[in-house]
């Protein structure tokens, strides 16, 4: 089997939303329930669009920041950006980085982590 598949499976298996995008920013990839979470702004649709489309201005530079500071710095691979207390969520952002076997920084994703699901 193929790693890929692994890779594949743990994300998509995940009941969070995670959102992943090449340093250009684009969205080049959405688990479920990023799909769900964003139905109504695109869910899979959104996949090849930028991840700005849907951020306003502050939080574009924040990202534009985290990711800069990720390429600056191989060992920065998780930054926290903020916390979501909105329609009922308890939920906290992250930035995550992707890298290859070099080090080198490749993608990002959102990565959210809701305090209430153990």
């Amino acid at each position: 089997m193929e790693m890929q598949n692994f890779f594949k499976g743990i994300v998509d298996g995940d009941p969070q939303p995670i959102v992943i995008c090449d340093l250009n920013h684009q969205i080049v990839y959405m688990n479920p329930a990023a799909m769900k979470r964003y139905e109504k702004s695109g869910g899979a649709n959104m996949i090849g669009q930028s991840i700005f489309s849907c951020h306003n201005p502050h939080s574009q530079s924040l990202i534009k920041e985290n990711v800069d500071l990720m390429k600056s710095d191989c060992s920065i691979n998780r930054i926290y950006e903020s916390h979501n207390a909105r329609k009922g969520l308890n939920e906290d952002l992250y930035a995550m980085a992707i890298r290859d076997e070099s080090g080198e920084l490749i993608g990002y994703y959102e990565r959210h982590e809701d305090k209430n699901i153990h």
